[in-house]
């Protein structure tokens, strides 16, 4: 796809629109922005539809069309893939039925959060994410920006997460999820098998849901047995350490220490997103 020497003022309100879910939808599009998302988007299977260049557009027409603070030196049009909602059940069913770990997210509200459990879940190698439906859209721009590339790599679906765990447990699965009364996840014998619950950020995983839980787990404080007031930089530490135990323990074929660091790193974020946000408020004020 070649870039555009000019833009009109219609096709400029139509790239615009699509920072709105509404006209993603009816669209069927989306923007990308950044060299490097370009980059990813067009080594991707998506279908680009138009690449608009800041030295060729100008630049006040790239800031009209940016959802970003600053206008980035490029952005695409992209078009959306046809699986992103899965209303079949035989889709679902075939999903799952060829193994392997996936990640169920309940009412993930906050961009940042999707596209951070994303880039999670693309380091990790998880075969596809499945969402509630009133999870915020994966297309959203701050969502594509905050996956770093991982919205073209992992699957997203978004469907009936209750009847996605029931269909899990009825092809031999199990479903796990993370409570206060869950059982020590470093002490279970876990599987690579079936669907991890994250529920949402201030509620937890929804009533709805948590029936279908047959593996409730608890992630204890670090180190164990003590109270946990810790600092936001030890906690952010402890999170990047989960991550790089649970790649190379995943490489070494270790499923239990795998889905412990995996569900650590997931939690631990999404605990600490309030702290992150407040931060930021306080910076900016």
């Amino acid at each position: 796809m070649e870039g555009m020497a000019s833009i009109s003022n219609n096709e400029i309100k139509r790239v615009k629109s699509l920072q709105q879910k509404k006209f993603r939808d009816e669209s069927g599009l989306f923007i990308v922005e950044g060299q490097k998302m370009v980059d990813e988007a067009m080594k991707s299977s998506y279908k680009i539809e138009a690449v608009y260049y800041r030295d060729e557009i100008g630049e006040e027409a790239m800031k009209r069309i940016t959802s970003l603070s600053s206008p980035s030196p490029v952005l695409a049009v992209v078009r959306k893939p046809d699986d992103a909602y899965l209303h079949d059940i035989s889709v679902k069913t075939g999903e799952i039925s060829k193994g392997g770990l996936y990640l169920g997210l309940d009412s993930i509200r906050d961009p940042g959060n999707l596209g951070t459990i994303l880039r999670i879940a693309d380091w990790f190698g998880i075969n596809a994410v499945f969402a509630t439906m009133d999870t915020v859209d994966v297309f959203n721009p701050k969502v594509v920006q905050a996956t770093m590339g991982a919205v073209f790599r992992v699957k997203m679906h978004y469907v009936d997460l209750p009847e996605l765990s029931k269909i899990a447990l009825s092809l031999g699965g199990k479903v796990y999820g993370t409570f206060l009364d869950g059982k020590n996840i470093y002490a279970q014998e876990l599987e690579n098998k079936g669907v991890i619950v994250m529920g949402n950020e201030g509620n937890g995983i929804s009533a709805n849901i948590e029936k279908w839980i047959d593996k409730k787990l608890f992630i204890p404080n670090y180190p164990i047995g003590t109270e946990t007031t810790e600092s936001l930089n030890v906690a952010i530490a402890t999170s990047i350490d989960a991550l790089a135990v649970g790649i190379s323990l995943a490489m070494a074929g270790d499923v239990n220490i795998f889905l412990a660091a995996f569900v650590t790193a997931c939690v631990i974020f999404l605990a600490l997103w309030p702290l992150f946000r407040k931060m930021k408020e306080d910076r900016r004020g």
